[in-house]
């Protein structure tokens, strides 16, 4: 199997039930919901479809709410325009809609921030400005690149840090709505430093909700805090596209592969994000300089991949995820396996039983795990064999999902003791075709069984 997770956006392209299916069988593991566009019914309405029809697969599926954030845009534009290099234009301070004379944007208040010479981008950075003068309700630019002007089209201010909460109103809705429906990730959008993290983790705890953080690297200023954040999160995303803009284009691979090291010294799932394949919005096949970008996100140690556009509105969906499988499972071909780690606490097991895997040439390591924690670890020494996690819990079974390298698969439960278990497992694994008579595998589990954190047992066994 692969050993890299596929995360597909959903949106109007790919929401249909057969289309779902199809995705789910050609190697979707996460779905993403993008709060920033839909509402509540329509997001509720997809949720279900996934469940259901994950469950009618066979598949642990899981799926993230990716939260709007507080993304500063330019307000309404009656009517497009072009503006010009060279061009002066203003931005007012007061004003509640663009004009050809007065742009305005929906966060007003952060530009008593400004400063002569500030950048200021438009449009994902198609778009540049310059500060050059600033009075009590102007704040007077040069038009670097021009570019057209339409309505709502995003603004970055890579020169200043926004005096800006990372949760806003919106958001808080949509956690409750994500907890009373059980979303299995959160992905908080724009976050600054690890207290907008722990923000967020402390208002899902009161609110009754158990549900993973995921904190979105996209502005400058996350960088600056990234040991922090990565510290307290549940996982990471290198989200590319705002990251690209709010930095120089040319440091985003390095800041790539630094944030994907620290989270796998870390042992964070982190998602690679953003333009992967994004030519087969419209195309359908991508370009070769796409392909390589998904395959070096492979070879970085990306827990997974992302796809954005591509499936939520593009021409072909399928097509695109088929590609990303394709590109994955030929990159895993050449990828460094048994990673050395630091061995800590509860990582001796795991780390034996992936040492073991690599000396016998054993295929399969089987974790018994009620939190799922095992199962982590032991992806954390990146072992050639595959990791099935049999767990008890459908919510630990999704949030493996996201987990290089690891199979969730619940386990039915007819004996309490170790022996009795194993013998559960096999004779079901056998029925279902994930183990072949004869066949060795490794079992890693604790005693007493199901017990959280007692992992300390490790057999080789012939099925």
């Amino acid at each position: 199997m692969k050993k890299t997770k596929i995360v597909a956006t959903l949106g109007p392209a790919s929401n249909d039930e057969n289309m779902i299916v199809d995705l789910i069988k050609e190697g979707v593991d996460i779905f993403r919901l993008n709060f920033s566009h839909g509402d509540h019914f329509s997001h509720l309405e997809n949720l279900q479809k996934i469940r259901k029809l994950s469950a009618r697969a066979g598949k642990f599926v899981g799926v993230l709410q990716d939260l709007g954030g507080p993304k500063i845009r330019l307000t309404e534009v009656e009517e497009p325009f072009d503006i010009h290099s060279g061009e002066k234009i203003c931005i007012k301070k007061s004003l509640t809609t663009s004009t050809r004379e007065y742009l305005s944007i929906n966060h007003p208040e952060i530009l008593k921030s400004i400063k002569v010479g500030s950048r200021i981008y438009i449009a994902d950075g198609l778009i540049r400005l310059e500060v050059e003068k600033i009075t009590d309700d102007l704040i007077h630019t040069v038009v670097l690149v021009g570019g057209k002007i339409s309505s709502r089209k995003g603004v970055n201010f890579p020169d200043i840090s926004l005096d800006i909460p990372s949760i806003t109103d919106k958001d808080k809705e949509d956690v409750l709505f994500a907890i009373k429906n059980e979303f299995d990730f959160i992905a908080i959008s724009f976050v600054k430093r690890k207290e907008d993290v722990l923000e967020l983790k402390e208002f899902i705890r009161q609110n009754g909700g158990d549900i993973p953080v995921i904190a979105k690297i996209e502005k400058h200023e996350a960088i600056k805090d990234i040991d922090g954040i990565i510290e307290v999160s549940d996982g990471i995303m290198v989200a590319r596209g705002d990251l690209g803009v709010e930095i120089e284009l040319e440091k985003v691979p390095v800041i790539q592969k630094m944030i994907i090291c620290k989270a796998n010294e870390k042992n964070k799932p982190v998602i690679t994000a953003t333009q992967m394949l994004n030519s087969m919005v419209n195309l359908p096949r991508p370009t070769r300089a796409e392909v390589s970008d998904v395959a070096n996100a492979v070879l970085d140690g990306t827990d997974a991949v992302m796809l954005s556009d591509e499936t939520a509105a593009g021409k072909y969906p399928l097509e695109s995820v088929r590609v990303m499988k394709k590109t994955i499972i030929e990159t895993e071909k050449i990828y460094e396996y048994h990673k050395s780690r630091k061995i800590e606490g509860g990582f001796a097991i795991p780390f034996s039983a992936t040492e073991l895997s690599k000396n016998t040439g054993i295929d399969k390591l089987v974790v018994f795990t009620s939190t799922g924690a095992s199962a982590i670890r032991t992806s954390y020494f990146r072992p050639k064999a595959d990791i099935i996690a049999n767990v008890t819990d459908i919510k630990v079974a999704r949030k493996l999902s996201i987990v290089w390298g690891v199979a969730p698969n619940m386990l039915v439960i007819k004996s309490d003791d170790i022996d009795g278990l194993i013998s559960d497992f096999l004779e079901k694994a056998t029925e279902d075709g994930i183990l072949k008579k004869g066949e060795k595998i490794i079992v890693v589990m604790g005693y007493p069984a199901g017990v959280p954190g007692s992992t300390n047992l490790l057999r080789i066994i012939e099925v």
